[in-house]
């Protein structure tokens, strides 16, 4: 019912920038929240920024002040600008969102399917 669609990553040298986006499709009430996951290699999938219904973020501790995440709500679309990237920052980004699929249902998650970053000199 639900696609999220995610682009922009790619490689990148050390303090270089990166802008992913993620556009969320099909039947949509409402999204609770949007953001986005990151898993590199052996480790498990960790929440990086997200964009809650307010308006209101969050991040993890290990980007702010290099990441900022923004929504377009028109558009349904999540963007995450990363700057000053380092190697540890190399994985595969997910997004993720909660949505109301209709009046009747409460919110559930939806997955893009990953985009790479890889932050390598």
């Amino acid at each position: 019912q639900v696609q999220l669609v995610e682009s922009g990553g790619g490689l990148v040298q050390p303090g270089g920038s990166l802008r992913l986006s993620c556009a969320a499709s099909g039947s949509i009430f409402s999204i609770n929240a949007m953001g986005w996951y990151r898993q590199a290699p052996g480790k498990g999938r960790e929440l990086v920024a997200v964009v809650f219904g307010g308006g209101s973020t969050s991040y993890a501790d290990s980007v702010k002040g290099r990441f900022t995440v923004s929504r377009d709500n028109a558009k349904n679309t999540v963007f995450l600008q990363m700057n000053t990237l380092k190697p540890e920052d190399t994985a595969v980004y997910y997004c993720n969102a909660q949505i109301e699929t209709s009046v009747r249902q409460t919110a559930r998650s939806f997955w893009g399917q990953g985009t790479q970053v890889t932050v390598s000199s």
